[in-house]
């Protein structure tokens, strides 16, 4: 009896053995399942924030918020569709959280504005087709507005490596620039001054 009963021991005792073994290969390779599962989504998301960042109008890194002042000579709108003080909705995509925004105009100017491309002086990643710079954020621009191909050099700061930048003109238009304040859809802090938001890119309130 003794010898049965330590030959069933030694052989419960090896399928337990057998059996803790197999479980704890399988729970390894579950978390490297899960580890290899982790990896894949991070890269996603990094792919998925680098193609944001990268978005045409490149406002990657953009100062939301500005100060109020404006470059010396810009003339203010005459009779703007949205005086000082209205509200508008913003149907622009620049940045997070501003499209379907309601925003309160703070400031209106006639100008040219350009969308334009450029390196930056910090040596960042190509910008490319920029909104918005104006006409008074050139360096000597001249009194004429420049055309699709034009180069100049770029005197706003609304973003780093800005400032400086040799840029290529993509798109000019003279039109109603408008500063505007608003709290973004996605709950983030209140942008102030915004720098620039062309007429076209808002909507009447309902």
């Amino acid at each position: 009896m003794n010898l049965k009963r330590k030959f069933l021991f030694a052989l419960i005792s090896l399928l337990t053995a057998a059996t803790l073994a197999a479980c704890s290969d399988g729970e390894d390779q579950g978390k490297q399942q899960d580890d290899e599962r982790g990896t894949e989504e991070k890269e996603m998301q990094k792919d998925t924030t680098e193609e944001n960042g990268n978005s045409e109008s490149g406002h990657e890194g953009m100062e939301h918020s500005g100060s109020g002042e404006v470059p010396d000579g810009l003339k203010e709108a005459d009779n703007p569709k949205y005086p000082v003080g209205s509200q508008a909705i913003i149907n622009a995509d620049h940045m997070p959280g501003m499209k379907g925004a309601e925003a309160t105009i703070a400031g209106v100017y006639t100008t040219t504005v350009y969308a334009l491309s450029y390196d930056p002086t910090d040596g960042g990643k190509r910008v490319e087709n920029h909104k918005w710079v104006i006409h008074e954020e050139l360096e000597d621009p001249g009194a004429n507005p420049l055309k699709p191909g034009n180069e100049a050099t770029i005197d706003a700061d609304h973003m780093p490596g800005m400032k400086g930048a040799k840029a290529t003109i993509d798109t000019a238009e003279k039109v109603d620039v408008y500063m505007v304040d608003f709290t973004p859809t996605d709950g983030s802090e209140k942008v102030t001054n915004h720098k620039w938001v062309t007429e076209d890119e808002l909507a009447p309130v309902k």
